[in-house]
């Protein structure tokens, strides 16, 4: 009779009297950014393999906008949650009586969570550029208040100083990177010989202005990017960055969140996903 009818259960209904609705949440400040999309594939890919269904809610940087995403979360019975919000609805996910892991983001101890290794991320580009023969350098980072960058600094930070180095830093929007700004300080430091952005995106502004002022890459200035998403590989020169392994961030996600939700014991909280360098044209050949 289901069959002849074409009856399709109600999902919800099932939920609200099962108490479970084989969902998973995912909250994301933003989707304009190719990180998360890599994320998401790796969450993704595991959840459809063990038979759940993932929705994804974009706060857009609004604490009100996730508050009410959270409360559906719970009004719905979802199974879990996974977040990379950068907000400081703190109180509000410690409240939650769901499983709980989060990506790029520390939120309490008791809190699982998954983060790339920034600070070495920071610290090889710091090695790249150094020897290489960098001396005069920049860091245009993302937002200082972000644990991610402030992380990615004090990596960087140590490898300049076990050269006897220090550098300039600059502050820029990750999604939507101010130019006039990366225009004005290259401009006003025409010496700067190496540079290290907080995302491939930042890079890829940092080379445009580069060539546009006639500098030789990596001649005359070596550059590293952050993520090593598809624009490292097409653009010109291809940029050196530091590879995220952001699939992997997504697939330890929702591995450790699904050991959550069956009740399993978790021996590691708070997992660190290893990062590397991948040179290309934009840093000169070690010899």
């Amino acid at each position: 009779a289901i069959e002849e009818l074409n009856y399709i259960p109600n999902e919800f209904a099932r939920s609200l009297f099962k108490k479970t609705s084989h969902t998973i949440g995912v909250i994301l400040p933003h989707l304009n950014n190719s990180f998360y999309y890599e994320v998401l594939e790796g969450i993704e890919e595991f959840a459809f393999q063990n038979g759940y269904k993932v929705m994804i809610c974009n706060t857009h940087e609004d604490p009100e906008r996730e508050e009410v995403y959270l409360k559906q979360f719970v009004r719905y019975n979802f199974d879990g949650l996974i977040t990379g919000s950068n907000s400081n609805l703190i109180d509000k996910y410690l409240e939650l009586d769901i499983p709980l892991v989060s990506i790029d983001r520390f939120i309490a101890d008791q809190i699982p969570s998954v983060f790339s290794d920034n600070v070495n991320g920071g610290y090889l580009a710091a090695q790249k550029l150094v020897r290489t023969g960098s001396r005069r350098i920049v860091h245009f980072r993302g937002p200082s208040i972000l644990h991610t960058v402030q992380q990615r600094a004090q990596g960087f930070n140590e490898g300049l100083k076990e050269a006897g180095l220090t550098c300039d830093e600059v502050d820029l929007a990750f999604i939507d990177p101010e130019v006039h700004r990366i225009r004005d300080y290259l401009r006003s430091h025409p010496d700067i010989d190496g540079v290290f952005c907080d995302s491939d995106l930042i890079a890829s502004a940092v080379i445009a202005e580069l060539l546009d002022m006639g500098k030789r890459i990596p001649e005359d200035v070596q550059v590293i990017g952050y993520d090593d998403q598809e624009i490292a590989r097409y653009i010109y020169p291809k940029l050196t960055t530091i590879s995220q392994n952001m699939f992997d961030i997504g697939e330890a996600a929702i591995t450790l969140l699904h050991r959550l939700m069956k009740g399993e014991d978790v021996e590691q909280y708070h997992l660190v996903i290893p990062v590397t360098l991948v040179e290309r044209e934009t840093t000169r050949k070690e010899e």
